[in-house]
């Protein structure tokens, strides 16, 4: 398998290995690495689907896009170690599943991406100089990050969020490793996630930066963080067979920098059945637009509950438009767009746990609306939706307990880290601050 650009995706204009795409991160011309080809599943391949295994099914999946660079057993090794935790499809309503992807070690979806590209680079570089991996996080992914690279050899992490626009829960997840002597550094910026984003695409364009440090990315502009998404859509169809055997799927995927979706889609192409997406945002809500109004508009970010999803100018767009080779026509027939606000995140999140007793942060909240808004179950005999449960209630619990009028119970591990002191690393929003993390 060879990786192209999205600018340019003529194998002529140079193409690239798994390591090499992972390493660099963006692509030279500053476009996303995208693969040569998405290679489709065989019927009988899913067919078989609902009797495969979590491990079985990741490593169908991945395993395309790691030859030759892999061998098969190292291939498998890495998804058995990094996918060690359950992704149990649960049913909230009659047609209605949650996919809960929040059981891996921050309690958020990017575990999965994180911990199989952390495997994944260790296994593929080979490079003398140590590796500093970049990321800007707007909550979850530098958590996820920060965790699955945490005492890897011969690697540094730099991870930048926006100061005072995570939870704390979220801020003492990014923090916990933050030591003098240890391989993993967060920063407190002073600004958006936008802002964050674009330093760390900053740094990547530093010439002399990139003389003197080896830099990778950690978001889901690298292809090792991406592509191992797919699998949890895979295995929520597999799931889905086996629990009711529908006729069509529709799944809503919450959305802010698009990377989650983009998986979704790459599955898609690959062959799953998957009728229809729903991209649900907040307040950011620059891809539904585009699909309503045909014109994308990236603008400053809006803070929201779900902070996670406050992106203005998400990245994976440009992987999207390449999929659907920027039609509009083409993309609205497989994707809805929808956007709700914080007043009626709460509101979902109140009643649904009060009459279901199933309890979602807000970004999980928003892919529910998403679904209910769009799935059109009443109307399909033998459709039923999955809408991705990405974070862990107790993530949020200074959102969610007020809304729901009680404490939650917060997961051993998580309590476990609450208990440590924080420490925060404030920076300005400059190329220079940015600069000045690689010689902490």
């Amino acid at each position: 398998m060879r990786f192209v650009t999205t600018r340019h995706p003529d194998p002529a204009s140079g193409v690239a290995s798994l390591r090499t795409a992972m390493l660099e991160g963006l692509a030279p011309d500053g476009g996303l690495y995208v693969p040569e080809a998405i290679e489709p599943w065989q019927r009988h391949e899913l067919e078989r689907l609902g009797t495969r295994t979590l491990t079985e099914i990741a490593y169908r999946v991945l395993r395309p896009y790691t030859r030759p660079d892999l061998d098969a057993t190292t291939c498998e090794a890495i998804v058995a170690e990094s996918l060690n935790f359950p992704m149990p499809l649960v049913e909230v309503e009659p047609g209605i599943y949650a996919l809960e992807l929040f059981h891996g070690p921050t309690l958020a979806f990017k575990d999965v991406g994180a911990r199989t590209m952390a495997r994944l680079l260790a296994s593929l570089d080979s490079g003398d100089q140590p590796l500093t991996v970049l990321a800007a996080t707007s909550g979850d992914t530098g958590s996820a990050v920060a965790h699955a690279f945490h005492g890897v050899p011969h690697t540094r992490v730099v991870v930048l969020y926006p100061e005072g626009r995570v939870s704390p829960t979220q801020e003492a997840q990014l923090t916990m490793f933050n030591s003098e002597d240890g391989n993993v550094r967060a920063y407190a910026v002073a600004g958006s996630f936008d802002d964050c984003h674009r330093l760390t695409k900053e740094a990547f364009a530093d010439a002399g930066l990139r003389r003197r440090v080896r830099l990778t990315s950690a978001n889901s502009v690298n292809m090792g963080r991406l592509l191992p998404q797919m699998v949890y859509y895979f295995h929520g169809v597999a799931q889905a067979v086996q629990q009711a055997a529908p006729k069509e799927i529709v799944v809503c995927t919450p959305s802010g920098n698009f990377g989650n979706l983009t998986a979704g889609l790459f599955a898609k192409r690959a062959g799953l059945p998957i009728t229809r997406f729903v991209a649900a945002t907040n307040a950011n809500d620059v891809v539904p637009a585009y699909l309503e109004h045909g014109r994308f508009e990236p603008r400053a970010s809006v803070q929201t509950m779900a902070n996670a999803m406050d992106v203005g100018h998400p990245s994976n767009f440009e992987r999207m438009r390449w999929l659907y080779n920027d039609s509009l026509e083409a993309m609205r027939r497989d994707i809805a767009g929808c956007r709700f606000a914080d007043a009626d995140v709460a509101v979902t999140i109140k009643q649904v746990y009060e009459e279901r007793g199933y309890l979602m942060d807000p970004h999980t909240a928003i892919a529910y609306m998403g679904l209910k808004a769009h799935g059109e179950m009443a109307r399909h005999k033998g459709r039923i939706g999955i809408f991705l449960a990405t974070a862990h209630p107790a993530k949020f619990g200074e959102i969610v307990e007020p809304i729901i009028g009680r404490p939650i119970d917060i997961p051993p591990a998580l309590a476990e880290v609450m208990a440590q002191p924080r420490h925060v690393v404030k920076i300005q929003a400059s190329a220079d601050a940015v600069r000045r993390t690689f010689d902490d």
